[in-house]
Order: C-alpha cells, then sequence, then structure tokens
C-alpha cells in the first residue's frame, strides 16, 4: 500500500480503490483520450471532499471530479485520484414546487431530478441525450445543454447557487453579487472591463474557455454562473441549487423532412420566432431505420408545448405550414413521440460508425455558430473534410447552431493522428472565421483546449490562467484542462492497443474479424448505465442489480481494453480482473441491440473465457451446467427421469448435486420430463391436415428434455395452420465415421459418438466459453443438416435463445463455414413461421390479457414484432416488459450469482407476473430460463405462445364437435407419402425406414 493510498484510507469514509479494477474502470470517458489514475476515491460527504483535498494537496496529487464519466473532450480523466461522485453523493436533497428550485448533489443522474419534478409539473430545463445516466455535477462542470436549449438555456441559466471546495479547502457558496468569489477575482475582473465586454461572441452556445464575462456589472456579477463549463479545474462542487421551468401540459413533435442537411441547417433559423422548444437536426446517415419518418434526406425534430393536446398540436402545425419541406409529419402520442426521440437519442452512439461501418471518432463533437451562418458554415465544412480525406455526418442543435458529428480520423497511425491535428488546427480557424465556439456543449478538454488562443486570443487566454490561479494556486484540479492544456494528440487511447490481429474464435464480421476492435466499439457514452429499465429495453440488467460500474457493459468493455493494452491488466486473458467482471454478465445479449454502437457482450465474454480456461480447469457449472445437452441425453438414453426427479426431491441428495455442480444451493433442481419429445414424436400417429409447405422443426434440449408440451403444442399449431412438420435427420453410427444405415456418408470424425449424432445449437458450450466444444458440435449439426441445406426447408426454433445462437453464435463462430450461414438464414421462430409460410390462417381467438417478458437474445437479435402481430391476431391484449429474466441459462443456477438473478426477476418479469394474478392474464415466457424463474421465484406458470394458441385450438375443437380438428391429433408423423416426402427432403432412407427427419434430433 502506498503512502497515498494509506492516508486517504485514514481521512475518509468512503471506498478508497487502487487496485487495477477501480482505476482500469476511470481510465478513460466518451473522448479519444486515456489517463490511468493512481487511485478512485467514492466519498460520502463534503468533509470525504475535503479530506482527499488536503491529502492530495500536500503531496502534489491532481484531482478530478467524476461523474457518469461521458465526457467527450477527455476532461473526466486524469493520472491522480478520481473523485466518484456517483456512489454516494447522489442525492436530491430537497425540491421547492413553489420556489422552483431543487437542491441536488453532484453525482445526482438527471433522470432522477426530472422523475421528481413531473408530478409538480416542473423540469429541469437542459437534457442531454445522456440524460438517463449524466450527472448534474457533470452536467454543471461541462454547462451541458440538450434538445430543449432554444427554450431553455443551457445548464448554466439554470444553476442558482453553488457549494464549492477549492483546492486548498476553502469552502465557498458562489452565487450572485460577489458571492462565494475567491480572493482577487473581483480585483482582476475590474481591472480588465474591456477586453471581458468585447473578447467572448454572441451566440447561444458559447461554452468555450471560462464564462469570466458573467461577472461583468451588466450580467449580474453571477459568480456560480462563472463556474459553470470550468470543468472541474476551479473548485469541487459538493452541492447545487438548481432553477426548474414550467413543464407543458401537452407536447407535440413535428417532423420536417428536407432534402439534405444543408436545406434542413438553413431553414433551422427561421423556425425559431415561433418559439418552439426544440428545433434538432439530423441526416439519414445515422437512422438505422427510416420507416417511421417523412421521407426526406435530413429531418428537424421540432416540439411545441401547449396547455391542451389541440393547443401542441396547432402550433406544431403552424410550422410545418410555414416550413418550405420535401414533406412533413405531426405526432402528438407521447408514445410515438418517445419512440422518434430515441432515433435521435441513439445518434450519439450511431455516429461512432459511419455508413459502411468502418470506425468515426469525436474531437470535434460540437461546435457552435450563430444559427443564422449554420447552412454556411456546413457547406465550408463539409469542404473542409473533403479536402482532408475524412468523412463524417452532422446532426445535433440546429436551433442552436450547433453540430454533433463524429469524423473517421485514422487514431492508430502517426500518419492518420498527423492528419488529426492538421485538421483541428484548421477546424479551429474555420469556426472562429463563422464567429462561433470550439465547444457548444461538451466543454473544451484535452480536445479543444491547446486550440483555444485562435479563438480568444492570447490576452483573453492570459486572463483565463490569471482566473485559475486565484480558484486553484497549486494546480491541483484537474491540470491540463483549459489553461496550459495537454497537446490535443497526446495520450490518445488507440495508442496503448496491440497493432496486430488478436488470435480469437469468433470471426467478428462487423469489426473485419479483430477483436481489438470490437472492443473499440465501446466509445462511453454509457446507455447501459441507465439505472432503470423502460420499454422493451433490455441492456444491462447486472449494473441496474449492482449499481456498480464493473458490472455494466461500458466497464467490462474498459477491463477488456486495458487487458489488450498490458499496461494496467498485464496478465492478459488470465486477467482475474476481467473475469470477476464478466462473471455477472448474464450474456443476455441486450447490448447487442441496446448499445447504440451494437457492443456485443455476450460475445466477448465467451471469447475471454475460452482464453482465460484453455488448459485450466474449470469452474464446476461450466462442466455441469455447460455439458446439460450430453446429461440429459444419458438420463433420456437410460430412462432415469424419474430417479433424477426423485432423488432431485431428496434433501441430502439434492444438495449433494448442487455441491458438485456448482450450483447456487438456493435453487431448485428442474424435473426432466417424463417422455422426451421425440419419443412422443415417434409414436404419434400421422396428421392428415398439413399440405402446405415443410418446416423442420428444431427440438432443442429444453424443448426435448424439459419441457416437451411446447414441442407437442407447436407441432399442433403448425399443423393446424396447414404446414406439414418433421424433425432434423438423426443418424445411428458406428465408430469409423459411416452411417448406421449402410448409406456411404461420411461425418467429422470428431463428432462421431456410439449411439446417434444429433443437432444442437452449441448454446450451453458458447455461453460458458467452451468454444472448442462448441465448434464440435456445431460442425457435426451442420453434417447432419446437410440434406436439409440442400432445400430451401425452414427450420423453426421454438426456445429464442437457441435460434439466436443459430442465427448468430454459429455463423460468426464457424465464420469459415459456408453452411453456418445458410442454416443461419433459415432460422424462423414460432411466430415469423406462421407469418411468413401461413398468412392466411387465423389463429382461435383467445381474448384475454396476457403478460410477461419478451425473451432478452429475442428481443436483441430475433426481433418480436411477428409475435406482437400474432398476440394481436389471436386476442391476447397487453404488452410484454423488456429487461432479463435473470436465470439467463446457466447464469442464474451458479453458484455465487442467485442475488442478482433474483434482483434482476424482481425488477420486471416477477411484478408483471404478479399483477397479472387478479386479472386473469396468461403468463407469456418463451424462454425455458424465463418459466423456470417464473416457477422458481413466484409460483406462477409461464407458458410458450405456442402452448397457449394450442389451448385455444382444442377448446375450438370441443366447441365444433367431435369433427371439428379431429385430424390435428398428432402421431407417427410422416408415415406414407409425407413420409416419403420427407425422407427424400432428409436424404436418409426416410421413406424405408422411417428416419430422415423424423427421428430424435436434440443434443
Amino acid at each position: 500500500m502506498t503512502d497515498l493510498e494509506a492516508a486517504l484510507r485514514k481521512a475518509v469514509r468512503g471506498e478508497v480503490g487502487f487496485d487495477v479494477t477501480s482505476r482500469a474502470l476511470v481510465t478513460m470517458d466518451a473522448s479519444n483520450y486515456r489517463r490511468v489514475p493512481l487511485g478512485v476515491v467514492a466519498p460520502r460527504d463534503a468533509d470525504d471532499v475535503a479530506a482527499v483535498l488536503a491529502v492530495c494537496r500536500e503531496r502534489g496529487v491532481p484531482v478530478v471530479a467524476r461523474g457518469g464519466g461521458t465526457s467527450i473532450a477527455g476532461q473526466a480523466t486524469g493520472t491522480g485520484v478520481v473523485l466518484d461522485f456517483t456512489r454516494h453523493m447522489n442525492r436530491l436533497l430537497s425540491l421547492d414546487p413553489e420556489a422552483g428550485t431543487a437542491v441536488v448533489q453532484p453525482g445526482l443522474v438527471l433522470d432522477r431530478l426530472q422523475e421528481a419534478a413531473a408530478p409538480h409539473g416542473l423540469r429541469f430545463g437542459p437534457d442531454p441525450s445522456t440524460h438517463s445516466r449524466c450527472t448534474l455535477g457533470g452536467m454543471i462542470g461541462n454547462n451541458s445543454c440538450g434538445s430543449h436549449s432554444v427554450a431553455w438555456g443551457t445548464t448554466a441559466d439554470s444553476v442558482r447557487e453553488l457549494s464549492v471546495l477549492t483546492a486548498r479547502g476553502e469552502r465557498l457558496r458562489p452565487g450572485q453579487g460577489w458571492a462565494g468569489a475567491p480572493t482577487g477575482l473581483r480585483e482582476l475582473v475590474e481591472g480588465e472591463l474591456s477586453i471581458l465586454r468585447t473578447g467572448f461572441p454572441e451566440l447561444p452556445r458559447r461554452i468555450s474557455g471560462y464564462a469570466l464575462d458573467a461577472l461583468l456589472p451588466e450580467n449580474g456579477v453571477d459568480v456560480a454562473r462563472s463556474l459553470c463549463g470550468s470543468e472541474g479545474t476551479l473548485g469541487v462542487l459538493t452541492e447545487a441549487v438548481v432553477r426548474l421551468v414550467r413543464a407543458p401540459r401537452a407536447r407535440a413533435l413535428a417532423v420536417l423532412a428536407y432534402a439534405d442537411e444543408s436545406a434542413a441547417a438553413q431553414a433551422a433559423a427561421g423556425l425559431l420566432p415561433y418559439r418552439p422548444l426544440t428545433v434538432e437536426g439530423m441526416a439519414a446517415d445515422l437512422v438505422r431505420s427510416a420507416a417511421d419518418l417523412p421521407r426526406g434526406g435530413a429531418w428537424l425534430f421540432v416540439e411545441t408545448g401547449g396547455e391542451t393536446p389541440a393547443q401542441a398540436r396547432a402550433r406544431a402545425e403552424e410550422i410545418v405550414r410555414a416550413a418550405d419541406v420535401v414533406d412533413a409529419l405531426v405526432v402528438t402520442d407521447p408514445a410515438g413521440q418517445r419512440a422518434l426521440w430515441r432515433i435521435r437519442e441513439d445518434a450519439s452512439g450511431t455516429a461512432t460508425r459511419m455508413p459502411d461501418g468502418s470506425e468515426a471518432w469525436p474531437g470535434w463533437e460540437d461546435c457552435a455558430v450563430p444559427p443564422a451562418r449554420l447552412g454556411a458554415y456546413l457547406r465550408d465544412f463539409r469542404g473542409l473534410l473533403t479536402a482532408h480525406g475524412l468523412r463524417g455526418t452532422p446532426y445535433g442543435h440546429f436551433g442552436d447552431g450547433c453540430i454533433h458529428v463524429r469524423i473517421d480520423f485514422d487514431l492508430l497511425t502517426e500518419p492518420g493522428i498527423a492528419r488529426f491535428r492538421h485538421f483541428s488546427e484548421e477546424m479551429a480557424e474555420l469556426v472562429v472565421a463563422h464567429g462561433g465556439s470550439l465547444s457548444g456543449e461538451h466543454g473544451d478538454g484535452q480536445a479543444r483546449a491547446e486550440l483555444l488562443p485562435r479563438m480568444y486570443g492570447e490576452e483573453l487566454v492570459g486572463l483565463f490562467e490569471r482566473a485559475k490561479a486565484l480558484w486553484d494556486p497549486d494546480d491541483l484540479l484537474n491540470p491540463g484542462m483549459l489553461v496550459r492544456p495537454a497537446p490535443l494528440d497526446t495520450n490518445l487511447r488507440f495508442s496503448v492497443l496491440p497493432r496486430g490481429p488478436v488470435d480469437v474464435a469468433f470471426g467478428y464480421p462487423a469489426d473485419g474479424g479483430d477483436f481489438s476492435a470490437a472492443v473499440r466499439r465501446c466509445v462511453g457514452v454509457a446507455k447501459c448505465r441507465t439505472t432503470s429499465a423502460s420499454g422493451t429495453a433490455v441492456m444491462c440488467p447486472s449494473f441496474r442489480a449492482t449499481g456498480e460500474e464493473e458490472h455494466s457493459t461500458r466497464g467490462r468493455a474498459r477491463l477488456l481494453h486495458e487487458m489488450l493494452a498490458g499496461e494496467l491488466v498485464t496478465d492478459g486473458w488470465r486477467s482475474e480482473e476481467v473475469k470477476d467482471a464478466l462473471d455477472l454478465c448474464l450474456s443476455c445479449k441486450g447490448c447487442r441491440s441496446d448499445c447504440p454502437v451494437g457492443v456485443d457482450m455476450a460475445t466477448y465474454k465467451a471469447e475471454f473465457l475460452h482464453h482465460h480456461y484453455a488448459g485450466r480447469r474449470r469452474p464446476l457449472a461450466h462442466y455441469s451446467m455447460g455439458w446439460l445437452p450430453v446429461w440429459l441425453r444419458w438420463v433420456s438414453r437410460m430412462r432415469a427421469g424419474a430417479v433424477v426427479n426423485g432423488l432431485a426431491s431428496v434433501r441430502p441428495f439434492a444438495w449433494a448435486a448442487k455441491r458438485l455442480s456448482g450450483i447456487a444451493g438456493e435453487r431448485r433442481i428442474p424435473r426432466v420430463a417424463g417422455e422426451t419429445f421425440s419419443r412422443w414424436w415417434r409414436r404419434r400417429r400421422p396428421s392428415a391436415s398439413g399440405r402446405g409447405e415443410l418446416v423442420v422443426l428444431w427440438p432443442d434440449t429444453f424443448t426435448e428434455h424439459l419441457s416437451p408440451s411446447v414441442g407437442r403444442a407447436a407441432v399442433r399449431v403448425l399443423e393446424a395452420a396447414g404446414l406439414r412438420v418433421a424433425l432434423p435427420p438423426t443418424l445411428r453410427l458406428r465408430r469409423g465415421g459411416r452411417v448406421g444405415d449402410g448409406r456411404s456418408t461420411v461425418l467429422n470424425p470428431v463428432s462421431v459418438v456410439r449411439g446417434r449424432a444429433r443437432v444442437c445449437c452449441g448454446l450451453t458450450y458458447v455461453s460458458t466459453g467452451q468454444l472448442d466444444r462448441a465448434r464440435t458440435v456445431l460442425r457435426r449439426t451442420l453434417d447432419l443438416m446437410a440434406p436439409v441445406l440442400e432445400t430451401d426447408t425452414p427450420v423453426v426454433v421454438l426456445e429464442p435463445s437457441c435460434a439466436a445462437a443459430l442465427r448468430t453464435d454459429l455463423p460468426e463462430l464457424l465464420h469459415d463455414d459456408p453452411r453456418a450461414a445458410r442454416l443461419a438464414s433459415r432460422i424462423l421462430t414460432f411466430a415469423e413461421t406462421l407469418e411468413r409460410l401461413a398468412p392466411d390462417w387465423t389463429p382461435p381467438r383467445l381474448d384475454r390479457p396476457a403478460t410477461g417478458q419478451t425473451h432478452c437474445h429475442q428481443h436483441a437479435v430475433l426481433g418480436d414484432a411477428p409475435d406482437r402481430r400474432l398476440r394481436r391476431a389471436a386476442g391476447l391484449t397487453g404488452e410484454l416488459a423488456g429487461g432479463c429474466c435473470g436465470l439467463a441459462g446457466n447464469f442464474g443456477f451458479e453458484k455465487g450469482h442467485y442475488e442478482v438473478s433474483a434482483a434482476c426477476a424482481e425488477e420486471r418479469l416477477l411484478p408483471a407476473a404478479r399483477a397479472a394474478e387478479g386479472e386473469g392474464a396468461v403468463v407469456l415466457a418463451d424462454g425455458f430460463s424465463c418459466r423456470t424463474q417464473l416457477e422458481q421465484l413466484a409460483g406462477v406458470r409461464g407458458r410458450h405462445l405456442a402452448e397457449v394458441l394450442a389451448e385455444g385450438l382444442e377448446g375450438l375443437e370441443s366447441s365444433e364437435g367431435p369433427e371439428g380438428l379431429k385430424g390435428l391429433e398428432s402421431s407417427e408423423g410422416l408415415g406414407g407419402s409425407e413420409g416419403q416426402e420427407a425422407g427424400r427432403v432428409g436424404g436418409t432412407g426416410g421413406a424405408r425406414r422411417g428416419k430422415g427427419m423424423t427421428g430424435p434430433g436434440a443434443c
């Protein structure tokens, strides 16, 4: 333990972290920069902050205040001690509806303040796109703005009074009339009135530099305002009194479509006289799907307010009439408005990728010019990009003349970094030529502070340095920011990453096969740190359960980055720090869809575990849960299900089994079905109803051994819809690799086993990082499915996690086998099958409410639009929640995961299920894990949608009499002509021996 760490541990009551993980989590913010701190302190109160400052001052150690870590200019990183305000100093201390004010701590997340203010008809005006995770302290430090700044201004406009600790321990209360000013500040201002009155450009989004003009007499001598945007370089904020604004009772959103971004930018200033709440702009390049937008190449999002919906709509329609647009849309439905705003908010992450998938970076993220000059500025900006051979797609706050843009800088090579510097210097000159500010929202940090003399001149920048010396004479607070800055092309976070390829198992097709590029996807916008799930969102359940950065997608990506860098995390794939951070990743894949840049932590976790345990002993759960398909197949072959179930119900045996298997003691071992799905299939009578298209029904491990009722129900519904159902091929093998029926087909030797070769998605092996075994299983599956792949037969998968594995993990793991992509393209969910292959079929009318949770893998990979349409057609009302059930396959069963697993379930799934008990609602849960979680934690029976529809068919059959749906009773399937045709598709002699695609197929 260093002297600094020992002194801090003795002086403060909050957490002190000098370990590798604590430091690695804060090496970066959302910028291009990286600095490794000595340690991290989470203070409990202002006294703790004062103690940290005293210890660090005595030793000359810099201090950096950090909130949500979403700063884009590098100002939330440091080489000394980082103060993390998000753990303890994160409360709303009071709210006065009459005065319209609130007292907040610096770590309070903006959305928490908005939630508290909303019942009083109030809100905090500024609202950056990171509102669900940015903190008030960070907003004050950067003078953040957001989309409503045309109506409610910047954070500085909403600050009344601050509580600040100076680096020398002085407690000040900056406000108006020189209140809280350090000694000498008034004399400095009064001696430099001329330059303070002429040196600052007039525009609504001037954030760069120190706001010393707020100290002019005509501006109210507002010391609190002058601290806004100072990036923690003058004092450490411990409390703030902020002003709230009256929120309109109703809102409408006019989406105005233009031919291109220049036309939209030119039009923005002309809309300001109509007093809109927002004038936001974005181009088509940033939109994943423009289906909900009016036709055009760029859009302005113009929000209006009113006392009534009609008044808000009338104002929006007035703006539409006044605007010269290609097309327009006015939305008054709150849900519809939220969906459209999500498109705009996600642009901050989407912009980190160019349309062709190549990388783009901040650095010139938020310059601002007078709104009337925005169109001309954008044309010149485009010209400068072209001159340097760069690309970028502007978007942002067009009504304020503030543009966000990520540019495809090459920050990995010396020539690319040199071009980054040259472009930055010319860009600064361009912004100044248009009367603008280098920063219009996110601050200068290291990205732009070096260029401030080009905007303000040497004399005014010298005045900034003198002001800094009055507040912080020892240069202790965030040194290198704003004054005496570090060069903009140093401390780049990419410079420490390996230049050559990293040997990996997955293909990473979206990143050119480069694992480093995959890790670089996380730019730090921290959507994964959202503290409450909303809508259908899933990411990141473990962070919401623990509140720890280490258990967020961003935190894990940071540790992987440091693992590749090798400076802080020095033992590579063997790193215990990375393993511990990934341990609570549920592999829910929510980040794959919810992260604006598509970080796929489930895949990264599988990759890491594969390398971490290579040649080493694995956790017991990897052998028990990871090899679950094998154990269940053995139980099935020995007809030992009843014995296993009996032993599992005897406490001593169950305790011993769980202990030896690495299973959490709180869990109950699921019961094995008395009859497997495939055995039921073999004894069923032929179906006479199916005359439509042939589909292969995938007998996943869970359906085969644990819930065959789902498979039986699916067969019933699919055949009722007129489809013909078969199971995948299954072959009896001898040693040596030839098929038992004497045909000459040869399988991959590594997949040859005694008994039957069976298809498997490999999910349990992938999720535990046993990727060599997963590849073996998947190659065997492709061998077995070869006859099916020679046709265009669709493959129906009932278990969402298995469908997701086949659609994504399979082609990414076997990226060198073209059959993998072919099989992945055939995978359909149950609802997709009915929608595509039986579009004229009408499901039974159930007319009852439904609740539950969309499976996390379905949300992330498969999509649930067909499911929603199928439920609607069947009269199942209500929407399913998002989030994750928390069991997540093997995760919730593993020892040490029970509490987090239960916390995830309690967030949305279990409350929804309990609320449905008194409403007679059916609880839908297509995933076996979801159903198990419901049963074990709430005593609620979850149903697969196929089961609910099959039950409806039975009711219909009863009402129609004995002839009704008589032919739907299933039996030995595919006998006679049906069996012959399926046998030909299967290619293994099905007509002769009842094989082909009719045998058991679970792995």
